[in-house]
């Protein structure tokens, strides 16, 4: 890893960055590892799993001799689940990269030390056994196969589901913190005044909540590049769409749902992506769909640009409208949904204030505590005292944990202040 620190900066940087991690920035990576185990398991547990799993969660990081994260258990302690999934991880990169002798190697070295040595020792009395095939097993097939008694979800239970891995999608970087829900709420509102049916509000309210899973296949290096994107880079967000598409597509419940948001940033006169298919091919819902998180995203802020006004964004639309780009008829309905969208009264969550609410949904988007004071009018030791009470009355002791309070209970909704220009 410290090999790898400021990969691809000038010399001088990467020297910067190494000091800085030598300084104490190794403390922040432990945070972040015990972090990830703590929002798996939060996951898991809006989920509904069963208790072992949100115990094997815990400990993903833990290490047989104990000295993983964070350190409270060791050996047997550790759930068996926890113990298989850890060598399954390492040895699964190990094999990808290098082939059989290389996975039993690493299994072999980590052996009473970072893995479980009965389980090292089980996979490489026969590790043709194991890896045998693996390329061209199908994962969703093998779960099923693996777990034949799965409990089916409702209607309502499967919507849930959906929204709660959307949510954690979106933490993926602070500029898509409440983008999924959001969506939703507006091809919802707009769905409800043209002749959709119920079927079709029911896959575009579930496309809203999936379009972005495909952004997990991209690294946040690109996400938060607050210059221009080199072209291997602009191929990668190219293929987000596929990639969602894919993941929903395995299920036959989604199925529906998979066709709506692979053409998500697609347009009609063909420009769009990654298959650049035009207007008949794209279906009223993926229009709808497409103009929901374009707005959306325009009056969000970027690493590269400010937040747009919704005037602003309204403008963009129309004058894609003009250029053939989008469905006019989708983008009235879009902009009429987000027209209601004004703040109202403040529903009293957590006994939050409405300024309180204000401070949340900025710290949630990533914005420093000097940025919220700028746009809030108000000093930094001002924010600083909301922040601390924020966190006392939702339980939370961390920004990602009230970015996923605020998105949970849907206080990411309204537009945020603009920064910068667009």
């Amino acid at each position: 890893m410290v090999r790898m620190l400021g990969a691809g900066a000038p010399p001088l940087h990467r020297l910067r960055v190494a000091f800085a991690f030598v300084l104490g920035g190794h403390r922040d990576v432990e945070a972040m590892i015990n972090q990830h185990a703590r929002l798996a398991r939060s996951l898991a547990d809006e989920l509904g799993l069963e208790a072992p799993v949100l115990h094997a969660l815990s400990a993903s990081y833990e290490r047989w001799d104990g000295r993983g994260w964070p350190g409270d258990l060791r050996e047997s302690q550790i759930p068996l689940a926890a113990r298989v999934v850890q060598l399954a991880e390492f040895v699964e990169v190990a094999h990808r990269e290098r082939g059989i002798d290389a996975a039993v190697a690493v299994a072999e070295r980590g052996a009473a030390t970072q893995f479980d040595p009965n389980v090292a020792a089980a996979l490489c009395a026969d590790p043709q056994k194991v890896f045998a095939s693996l390329d061209e097993a199908g994962s969703w097939g093998a779960v099923l196969d693996g777990e034949p008694v799965l409990r089916e979800l409702s209607n309502h239970d499967l919507d849930e589901a959906l929204a709660a891995i959307g949510r954690y999608v979106d933490l993926k970087t602070p500029h898509t913190v409440g983008h999924s829900e959001a969506v939703e709420v507006l091809v919802s509102r707009a769905a409800a005044d043209l002749t959709f049916t119920a079927a079709d509000r029911q896959h575009l309210r579930r496309a809203a909540l999936t379009a972005g899973f495909g952004r997990l296949g991209v690294s946040n290096a690109i996400w938060e590049k607050s210059g221009p994107l080199t072209a291997a880079e602009w191929e990668r967000v190219r293929l987000v769409p596929q990639l969602s598409e894919r993941m929903l597509r395995q299920s036959p419940a989604l199925a529906p749902v998979a066709r709506i948001v692979g053409h998500v940033q697609e347009r009609l006169d063909g420009s769009g992506y990654p298959y650049g298919v035009k207007g008949p091919a794209i279906a009223p819902t993926a229009r709808l769909l497409a103009v929901a998180d374009a707005y959306q995203a325009m009056i969000e802020s970027r690493p590269h640009r400010g937040a747009l006004s919704q005037a602003d964004a309204a403008r963009e639309l129309r004058d894609d409208v003009r250029l053939g780009r989008l469905d006019a008829e989708a983008v009235e309905a879009i902009l009429t949904a987000a027209g209601h969208r004004t703040p109202g009264r403040q529903p009293n969550v957590a006994g939050l204030t409405r300024r309180e609410v204000e401070v949340l949904r900025l710290a949630a988007r990533g914005m420093s505590n000097r940025e919220i004071a700028q746009s809030l009018t108000i000093t930094p030791k001002t924010v600083g005292n909301h922040i601390e009470h924020i966190y006392s009355k939702i339980g939370e002791t961390s920004r990602t944990g009230a970015a996923l309070f605020a998105m949970r209970h849907g206080l990411m909704a309204e537009g945020e202040p603009a920064r910068g220009g667009s």
